[in-house]
């Protein structure tokens, strides 16, 4: 071969290496406006949820005394007394079920009826009837440790076992929970003004003739009053079995709970009173001393959470009721959120706030608890993507979504061991080191959130259809 034609072989092998590297260089980056934010968004949110998912399960599956352990520390080490609450015992029973439903595993419904048995077998009251709501943990033996019975607690129970029927077709399961909402409407259910009585004697009896100095139950509620956190999650609790169950009855108390707590408990303004009276009278301290209105702070107070929360839950209500162009259920969940939005919403940093307070005539407001607490940043993050869906003319819904979700990646959740830490590291550097898991701290208000706003990403979430 000449030199003539070996140069001009070299320099065309020169040109094609370059030429290719460059394709390849091309090919690797895609110009950021080809990018799919919301698909980047579906994608993070689903790798959160099953990293969430993991780290709760099979750890805290208690194969000695049943059930679910309950204490772990930051790292996830078992930790504590281990005390079995019916609460977080049925909440995970509800999450290990949906779980199982979203993703068609096997797995997690193994742990639901694991879980179902616990609640059948040992927290279920065969003398009383209803459960009971706190065990311990002694060696390998279990002892009753609570001394009365709780409807909000026995609201739980109802919603695990719906949802664990729903995956399972266990019909046990189903006239488990049946048998839990006939003993609420005997025991627990006020014919006269409508709603239910939380606290309860263990024989199911209220308790509206104790004297003044045992009306506390403890520092978020008194025996002889109603409220709004037992309410509400009767009204979810009541909304799942209705989904499995359509009886009369069930339907007859879930709308009945719906218009109250729409109607009745949430205010003009939008957020819910926390405690009321028999014949639903607000109870507040408002025109109080200031000493007396901190003292019962945890009895009134804006609770910008369980707002937001609440406007899903009624919507859900709504939505399984059948009811179409629910304009006023819309407008009162709708109200609620902005008036959290509005009070309750760092617009700094994101996230909402624990807790507020309206001062006497005058109705000042401030912000009293700058918290920000895990469950709370969980709802707000469906809620809001929840009004995205309803109201699209609407933009700075999607875009408080995405910021939420900020606030949560960056400050909640703990990408050295995984989980979420019970308060955002913002306002409570020292939550990294609190506890990931104890009786209060579970995992369905995330579980739910994350699965709720994938579904809606995805347009799969029948909820924001019904309504538009």
């Amino acid at each position: 071969m000449s030199l003539k034609n070996t140069l001009f072989l070299h320099s065309s092998y020169g040109f094609l290496i370059v030429y290719f590297s460059l394709l390849c260089f091309s090919c690797r980056e895609i110009p950021s406006e080809n990018k799919d934010p919301k698909k980047e968004l579906l994608t993070a949110l689903e790798a959160s949820l099953d990293t969430l998912a993991k780290v709760w399960y099979p750890k805290t599956v208690d194969s000695t005394h049943g059930g679910f352990w309950s204490d772990f520390d930051y790292k996830w080490d078992k930790i504590g007394k281990q005390n079995k609450m019916l609460v977080s015992q049925a909440r995970h029973v509800w999450t290990a079920s949906t779980l199982a439903r979203y993703y068609n595993d096997p797995k997690y419904q193994q742990i639901a009826k694991h879980g179902y048995q616990f609640l059948r077998d040992h927290m279920w009251d065969s003398q009383h009837g209803g459960f009971h709501t706190l065990l311990g943990v002694e060696g390998d033996s279990l002892k009753l440790l609570s001394t009365g019975k709780s409807a909000y607690s026995n609201s739980f129970a109802i919603y695990g076992l719906a949802t664990y029927y729903k995956v399972s077709k266990d019909t046990t399961a189903l006239n488990l929970a049946k048998k839990t909402f006939h003993w609420l409407e005997e025991h627990a259910h006020d014919p006269e003004y409508g709603g239910y009585f939380d606290v309860l004697q263990m024989d199911g009896s209220w308790m509206l003739d104790v004297t003044e100095n045992d009306l506390n139950y403890d520092n978020y509620i008194r025996k002889n009053w109603k409220d709004q956190n037992s309410s509400i999650h009767l009204l979810e609790s009541f909304t799942a079995l209705y989904e499995v169950w359509p009886d009369a009855l069930v339907k007859e108390r879930l709308e009945e709970l719906l218009v109250l707590i729409r109607d009745t408990i949430t205010t003009e303004k939008g957020y819910l009173t926390l405690h009321l009276q028999r014949d639903w009278t607000p109870v507040s301290y408002k025109d109080s001393t200031e000493s007396v209105r901190k003292e019962n702070f945890f009895l009134d107070h804006v609770s910008f959470g369980h707002d937001v929360e609440t406007a899903f839950l009624l919507l859900e209500a709504s939505h399984v009721l059948g009811k179409k162009n629910d304009t006023l259920t819309m407008g009162k969940a709708k109200t609620m959120v902005d008036h959290a939005l509005d009070w309750g919403w760092d617009s700094s940093k994101g996230g909402f706030y624990e807790g507020g307070y309206y001062w006497g005539e005058t109705n000042t407001r401030t912000i009293e608890d700058t918290r920000k607490v895990w469950w709370t940043q969980a709802e707000c993050l469906n809620t809001l993507l929840l009004m995205s869906k309803l109201y699209p003319e609407e933009p700075r819904y999607y875009e408080l979504f995405e910021k939420q979700w900020h606030y949560i990646n960056t400050y909640l959740i703990d990408h050295t061991y995984n989980g979420w830490f019970d308060a955002g590291l913002d306002k409570s550097p020292e939550a990294e080191k609190k506890a990931k898991a104890q009786i209060w701290k579970v995992n369905y208000h995330n579980v739910r959130s994350l699965m709720n706003v994938i579904k809606m990403m995805k347009g799969e979430f029948e909820l924001t259809d019904s309504h538009q």
